[in-house]
């Protein structure tokens, strides 16, 4: 049903005919597939599941970082609700230390893009959950409930996160002014950084794949990305060298703000991302 579906998008919105189509790994929202187009040339194919409608959401991303930022993103050739059709392009998921110092250059590009408020013009995605973005001037107050309240409530209402542990991020929650202090500016991030996002080719990264846009203090994808060890100390010092990163995100900012993709995780999966989302809550004393 997939196949027909990516065959007839591919003949009504590009007006060429497919050769052949094969499944690939990945895609939390949407089927994914590689398709061969007749005359061979390949392109990726997303096609909805379950009917969540998600993909149009996904179009808009990568369209809004091909045009505000020098990102490397597959360019998007249809976007809708039901299909996305997009650039494929080649790499692999594994990093020479020229990658990773490459990966920082692009990303603390991307991070000097500039907003007035927190927040998005629009409400992105993180997997296949909403991710809420009033624009909001205080990054402390968009933090609190639009990333750590907001997830810790949705993962309550799945039954991944029992009713003692969601107060405990309340009370978290209300520590916040206190932990985080004079962030910068909000920046566009990707969102999702880690290793299966990421394509490269010898030295050079090649794509960014699947963001979850929104203005943010840029420390939160640095977070993210030292949370799975998607790089190493080649990433983050090439990266301190253009962007200095400020004192305390090592000590206290990156745990604290990795408590936002451990508690995304526990609504998916539970298990030992509960168990993290418990230590860095005793961490901070809560």
């Amino acid at each position: 049903m997939a196949e027909k579906i990516v065959a007839e998008g591919v003949e009504a919105h590009l007006g060429e005919r497919m050769l052949s189509v094969r499944p690939l790994g990945g895609g939390c929202i949407g089927e994914v597939y590689r398709a061969e187009l007749e005359e061979g040339t390949p392109l990726v194919a997303k096609v909805d599941r379950n009917g969540e409608s998600h993909l149009e959401r996904e179009a808009y991303m990568l369209r809004y970082l091909r045009e505000k930022s020098e990102l490397p993103v597959p360019e998007v050739y249809h976007g809708s609700e039901k299909l996305l059709l997009m650039q494929f392009i080649e790499g692999s998921s594994r990093f020479t230390e020229g990658a990773e110092r490459h990966a920082a250059e692009l990303l603390a590009g991307l991070h000097g893009i500039t907003a007035d408020s927190y927040g998005h013009e629009r409400d992105t995605l993180i997997g296949a959950l909403d991710q809420p973005n009033p624009p909001t001037k205080s990054w402390a107050e968009f933090f609190r409930d639009y990333r750590l309240l907001y997830i810790a409530l949705v993962a309550h209402e799945a039954g991944r996160l029992q009713v003692e542990d969601l107060l405990r991020v309340e009370r978290l929650s209300e520590k916040l002014d206190e932990l985080i202090e004079d962030p910068n500016p909000p920046a566009l991030i990707h969102g999702d950084v880690w290793s299966a996002n990421v394509l490269a080719r010898g030295d050079r990264i090649t794509a960014f794949l699947d963001p979850a846009i929104y203005y943010a203090d840029p420390e939160i994808e640095l977070a993210f990305i030292s949370l799975f060890d998607s790089f190493g100390r080649p990433f983050f010092d090439r990266y301190q060298e253009i962007r200095p990163i400020r004192d305390g995100f090592f000590e206290v900012r990156r745990d604290l703000y990795n408590l936002y993709p451990l508690l995304v995780h526990t609504y998916y999966f539970g298990g030992g991302y509960l168990r993290s989302v418990r230590n860095s809550l005793d961490r901070f004393g809560v």
